[in-house]
């Protein structure tokens, strides 16, 4: 009998203390506020990439094989200034691709992605192209070098546009803000493709393939200059604060 009521009063104290430390912080649950802040940084893409495919053509009874095409555009984009390190297969364990056209026939390809910095060497990359009388290109993605430093800003410029939101709301009731009790990101600060930015809606001018985003001001679109739409990296982020 004994033990039995040691059991209930250490039962009875033990549901007290919880009961307790739960009225103890749902008390500082309940003085609080709740804030989102937002940023967004717009910035000019400095890594456009070009998706190229060359294939094996004949010109009259000419063969003109795959290799000889890569040397010359490997040539034209020294010319103008391109770094063939900026120039790499697409998968660099496959030589050659061979598609069947019919029966009888192969065809042999490489498909290749190209990195240049900025719009003026593109319209450069795509005259170059079209001497060479390689048709099929078009630009894949565009990025940035320092993506994850601008990413980082616009995340701090977000949670600090919530403190300020918080701080001018109470002090116009006579109150201070605290420690921050809990902070979620609402929304990622860009949009993830291997810290990429596919733009999509593919048109072709001449027989070069331009994509949404890129706009050709004017008459012929290889002597007129083209405009990148800037990539934009928004943040949005929750914050729950102590009132003080």
């Amino acid at each position: 009998m004994k033990s039995l009521k040691t059991t209930s009063l250490f039962l009875l104290l033990s549901v007290s203390l919880t009961v307790f430390g739960q009225t103890e912080n749902e008390s500082k649950e309940s003085h609080h506020i709740e804030v989102i802040g937002k940023a967004e940084k717009s910035i000019v893409p400095d890594e456009i990439f070009i998706s190229i495919v060359i294939r094996e053509r004949e010109e009259g009874k000419e063969k003109i094989s795959v290799d000889q095409q890569e040397a010359a555009l490997k040539e034209e984009l020294v010319s103008i200034g391109v770094p063939l390190k900026d120039l790499s297969l697409t998968d660099v364990d496959a030589n050659y691709v061979r598609v069947r056209r019919t029966k009888k026939e192969l065809s042999v390809k490489n498909e290749y992605v190209l990195k240049v910095g900025d719009a003026s060497t593109v319209s450069k990359v795509f005259e170059k192209l079209d001497e060479l009388k390689i048709v099929e290109a078009h630009i894949s993605r565009v990025s940035h070098s320092k993506l994850p430093e601008l990413q980082k800003e616009v995340r701090i410029l977000a949670i600090k546009a919530a403190k300020d939101k918080a701080e001018y709301l109470l002090s116009a009731i006579d109150e201070k803000v605290g420690k921050p009790i809990y902070v979620y990101e609402q929304s990622p600060s860009y949009n993830d493709d291997e810290l990429g930015f596919n733009v999509r809606g593919a048109r072709s001018v001449s027989n070069v393939v331009f994509l949404d985003g890129v706009k050709v001001r004017g008459g012929s679109p290889m002597s007129e200059s083209i405009e990148f739409q800037k990539i934009k990296l928004q943040s949005s982020i929750y914050v729950k604060f102590e009132i003080i």
